[in-house]
């Protein structure tokens, strides 16, 4: 298989149940990374968050599509793009928003920086770290958002209709979260647009996903892998399902075709 770049999502994919990167898998990016291969992070979460959960050498080697790609980030290369949505789209939606549901959770990033307008229940939003910085709702309506989150609604379909063709919006977390982000963001946008940079073609990059923020990245690449939990239209589209993330799924797709000589300590060569 002739590949130059790696994508890789994190939650679901290479970051296991505990929110970590698996020894195997780690071993088997590096090695690639030796080889001469790009690597790319896409992922739904902030650069913050990215930092604390990617183990040092990894983080140090990687390109990052943030936010689902409304932020763009490579130090290497000097590489840097960031798509916000206006405030007078994030203004209508927050307002509409605001008085649909008692239990609706609003939070907005910014270039890095968590609001919200109240605190955040562990129970609605999980697997964070810290607490958003508090807003009142006139405050987040001055904001070109660079994504906002909703939560907590019975059913998001009022908003996908009446916003779905001016903002890119993706249900996830088993159908919990609501991730707005603006139209020009999306992961493989994001990829597109880091490969025109590095020179390379998507052709020759491999892809590995879980959820559907990942379906666009799958559809672009040259060679698309859904991980064994992975919702089932990736799945369906995708050219190989792989083991979970439990499982070192992403590890076990890069030594079968790009990694093909172990010795015995488990070291690539």
């Amino acid at each position: 298989m002739n590949i130059d770049a790696i994508v890789l999502d994190l939650d679901g994919t290479l970051l296991n149940s505990e929110k970590k990167v698996s020894d195997r898998n780690l071993k088997a990016i590096l090695a690639c990374h030796h080889r001469g291969m790009q690597i790319i992070f896409a992922t739904a979460r902030p650069p913050r968050t990215v930092k604390r959960m990617l183990p040092n050498n990894l983080y140090d080697i990687g390109s990052f599509v943030f936010y689902n790609g409304a932020m763009v980030s490579c130090v290497q290369s000097n590489v840097n793009a960031h798509y916000s949505i206006p405030s007078s789209l994030s203004r209508e939606l927050l307002d509409i928003c605001a008085d649909c549901h008692p239990g609706i959770v609003i939070g907005m990033e910014v270039q890095d920086e968590w609001f919200s307008l109240r605190e955040v229940d562990d129970s609605v939003i999980k697997n964070v770290r810290g607490m958003p910085v508090l807003k009142t709702m006139e405050e987040l309506r001055q904001y070109d958002a660079t994504k906002i989150l909703i939560s907590g609604l019975p059913d998001y379909k009022f908003l996908l209709e009446r916003f779905g063709s001016a903002l890119n919006m993706i249900v996830t977390d088993n159908g919990t979260l609501l991730q707005i982000m603006s139209k020009e963001a999306s992961k493989e946008q994001a990829v597109r647009f880091l490969c025109e940079k590095f020179g390379i073609s998507l052709e020759k990059v491999i892809a590995f996903g879980d959820d559907y923020n990942d379906v666009g990245l799958s559809e672009i690449s040259g060679y698309s892998v859904a991980m064994g939990n992975a919702v089932a239209p990736l799945k369906a589209m995708a050219q190989e399902v792989t083991a979970s993330n439990d499982e070192d799924g992403v590890a076990l797709v890069l030594e079968k075709y790009l990694l093909t000589t172990i010795v015995n300590d488990g070291e690539f060569i």
